[in-house]
Order: structure tokens, then C-alpha cells, then sequence
């Protein structure tokens, strides 16, 4: 399980946009959204460099990962 915190989530669609971004390299993925702690827990596959990347991509840049 990968803990990311990530900047720029305010509201639910934003967790969606992220859950989305992160499902489409990874269909069985687990994403938990929290927007007041501003992290993502995501259980997934794929490596933790593409599940970054795949986050930015969508417009909220991952300023730390473990």
C-alpha cells in the first residue's frame, strides 16, 4: 500500500478525478481519498512511480510518497 500525500483536493471531485486516474492503470485498485489530511492510500500493482505519475498527471501533484 502506497501513502501519497497530494496537493490541490478540495472537494469529491477531486477524489473521483484522482480514484479515476489511478483505475485506469489499475482496474482493481484500492483508493482512499482523505481531503482534510490532503492523503491518498492506494493498494495497487502497479509500481508506486506510475501510480505518481498517473496522479500528477491529473492535476494534483504528489509532494510525498511512502
Amino acid at each position: 500500500m502506497y501513502q501519497l500525500e497530494v496537493q490541490n483536493m478540495t472537494c469529491g471531485h477531486c477524489a473521483a478525478t484522482v480514484t479515476k486516474a489511478v483505475k485506469a492503470i489499475d482496474s482493481a485498485a484500492t483508493v482512499n481519498v482523505d481531503l482534510a489530511a490532503k492523503t491518498v492510500a492506494v493498494s495497487s500493482s502497479a509500481p508506486l512511480e506510475v501510480v505518481r505519475a498517473v496522479i500528477a498527471e491529473a492535476g494534483y501533484p504528489v509532494t510525498k510518497a511512502g
